[in-house]
């Protein structure tokens, strides 16, 4: 049953399957850590939540008041410019899945400032308390305007 689970499956082997099915699509480590540093800021937030109700994607932080949208992105999975290596197995698939992500990243940009968000956007090689630290600027920017 799992050699034919492997054969169908985008994964060349059943280890790399098992990899891959075990990333987290949310609460990953250095999600967490952005998450803890803006709380030492002092700043409270939504997780992994809706900035647009009609819109059926999420973001990582949200700040509804100041209408601030955080994304932290994989270098792997976004397509970082810096990081992004494609790997030597199953190129064409993985290509064009980062493909679709990043196009999917552009329209969900797109959307947010259409609607007036801002999307401070945090790639995980980042230093991520200085990043907290850029967004609590971005959010308390806009909480003062808004006033």
């Amino acid at each position: 049953m799992v050699a034919r689970m492997a054969e169908s499956s985008w994964a060349t082997s059943a280890a790399t399957r098992k990899s891959m099915r075990a990333n987290k699509s949310f609460d990953t480590k250095p999600e967490i850590r952005l998450r803890k540093a803006l709380y030492a800021l002092g700043l409270r937030y939504r997780v992994c939540a809706r900035p647009l109700p009609e819109v059926r994607r999420t973001v990582d932080v949200v700040f509804r008041p100041a209408k601030v949208a955080v994304e932290l992105r994989g270098c792997f999975w976004h397509g970082c410019p810096d990081h992004y290596r494609a790997p030597k197995a199953n190129n064409q698939y993985w290509a064009d899945k980062v493909r679709r992500n990043v196009e999917r990243d552009l329209d969900t940009e797109r959307r947010l400032a259409e609607a007036g968000w801002l999307l401070e956007v945090v790639w995980e090689h980042e230093d991520l308390e200085q990043a907290a630290e850029r967004v609590a600027v971005s959010v308390l920017a806009r909480r003062g305007s808004a006033s």
